[in-house]
């Protein structure tokens, strides 16, 4: 028998800033239907209930649902049957498993063939609540990636707008990923090594989401004490604390209707973790020393350069907050990942920077490009960044040398022998000819056959080479 909860349909109310959510609840225990009925209800969803294993597969095949919550023993079909037969037909479906602990393994088996998640009985509705929001969340993801892809948008970065330089495979990963994600309202967790461009990828989700023409508000969470973070964020009445002289919207406010950026989210403390939890939970806050709940409309984007799945196991950071931040991860490559960029990228900085500092710049040296290519970058594309705007200020004449770069970057070429002659071009196509020769012998330690496959050659042609220039080389 197929019960839906009327009062709740007729009492849920949908805003514009909340959607209408529908969650099919499969079970054979009315008692334990009624309860989580309820308690949906509260959380603003409504609520259909199947009494077994076929129902549900009936009422999936007739209606459409945002998630089913589904018990594993049921005497008119089980759980597990049941889902089998609902993931075939609606594989995009997310079904969390309800199960006891003497199930554990049935579930698991579950997950593996495609379930969302699982849960045990008796339920913690705290962890239950989360894990039907992850997949709401997730759903909705995904099914603006298909809509995305039914109307055929062109892949062209045209269509993207984002200040990201890099068309390397990497790169285009993450554009792609992007193209998919902003739309969406799904929180986003942006990881990467420092200076890989976190914030730019950031800017790039709310510039090309529906709320473009909102604010967009960034927070450094390791760059205020606790305390300053909790004002920053939330706001505070006056005379919440010392020197709180008037009353202060906090970040989140101020960023109403448009997206907030938490940078290094990993440094926040505990008791912070807590209190943003909330809030990303609840949309709703609280100022420091106020009372008046302020209601919200506001996307968190999050970043951070810690592995946070390590975090959580070390006990850092709370698990239940990583996995609200973790609906979608974002992954920026570090430059070292993305080498085939370093020519866009120094070309980008050289006009910038040139334009910034009024300097008339004709070229880059070819040995200073290739520095610049060969060059780990530790420090990623900030790194780079520096690099390019202190040679600009420091070079003599018109074009961009080596020597003009920091010293750092100068001596690891020296260091890998690849920069001869002091930076001075060779005085033929004979001399380079030898000294890309040496080189490549150099660098593979006299092994012939791969220095040829270096430079483009057969074997014979190298030994020709050599044979040639056997007494000058």
């Amino acid at each position: 028998m197929l019960v839906e909860d009327r009062e709740i349909y007729e009492e849920c109310v949908v805003t514009q800033t909340q959607e209408a959510v529908t969650i099919l609840v499969v079970d054979d225990e009315q008692v334990h239907r009624f309860m989580l009925c309820s308690m949906f209800k509260e959380w603003g969803w409504r609520c259909v209930e199947a009494d077994d294993g076929t129902t549900a597969v009936e009422a999936v095949k007739n209606n459409s649902y945002d998630a089913v919550l589904m018990d594993v023993r049921m005497a008119k079909m089980d759980g597990m049957e049941a889902f089998s037969r609902i993931h075939a037909m609606r594989p995009e479906l997310p079904v969390i498993i309800m199960t006891a602990y003497s199930s554990v393994n049935d579930a698991v088996e579950a997950i593996q063939h495609g379930a969302h998640d699982y849960l045990t009985k008796p339920l913690d509705f705290d962890r239950l609540r989360l894990a039907l929001q992850r997949a709401l969340d997730r759903k909705r993801v995904d099914s603006k990636k298909q809509e995305i892809e039914e109307q055929k948008l062109s892949t062209s970065d045209s269509t993207l707008e984002t200040g990201i330089i890099g068309t390397s495979a990497p790169m285009q990963e993450l554009l792609e990923m992007i193209r998919y994600v902003a739309p969406t309202e799904a929180t986003v967790l942006i990881t990467g090594e420092s200076g890989t461009g976190k914030e730019l990828v950031a800017e790039s989700l709310h510039n090309n989401s529906l709320r473009r023409d909102g604010p967009f508000i960034k927070v450094n969470c390791a760059a205020l004490a606790e305390t300053l973070l909790e004002s920053e964020l939330f706001g505070h009445e006056k005379g919440a604390f010392t020197g709180a002289d008037r009353k202060k919207e906090g970040k989140f406010v101020q960023a109403d209707g448009g997206t907030l950026f938490l940078d290094e989210i990993g440094e926040t403390s505990q008791a912070m973790q807590v209190k943003l939890l909330r809030v990303l939970q609840e949309q709703e806050l609280e100022r420091v020393g106020g009372e008046e709940t302020l209601r919200l409309d506001v996307r968190v984007i999050a970043a951070t350069n810690r592995k946070l799945e390590e975090e959580v196991a070390s006990g850092n950071f709370r698990e239940d907050l990583y996995y609200r931040l973790n609906v979608v991860m974002l992954t920026v490559p570090a430059l070292r990942q993305r080498a085939d960029d370093i020519v866009d990228l120094v070309n980008f900085f050289v006009e910038k920077f040139a334009r910034k500092n009024r300097r008339e710049v004709s070229g880059i040296t070819p040995q200073c490009l290739r520095l610049l290519e060969n060059y780990d970058w530790p420090g990623n594309v900030r790194e780079l960044e520096n690099a390019i705007e202190r040679g600009i200020i420091l070079m003599r004449g018109d074009q961009l040398t080596e020597k003009s770069l920091p010293l750092t970057l100068q001596k690891s070429g020296s260091q890998n022998g690849r920069y001869p002659l002091d930076g001075e071009l060779p005085s033929s196509l004979q001399e380079a000819e030898k000294m890309l020769i040496l080189q490549a012998l150099e660098d593979t330690q006299g092994n012939k056959s791969e220095a040829a496959r270096r430079l483009g050659i057969s074997r014979k042609t190298l030994q020709n080479k050599l044979n040639k220039y056997n007494n000058s080389l």
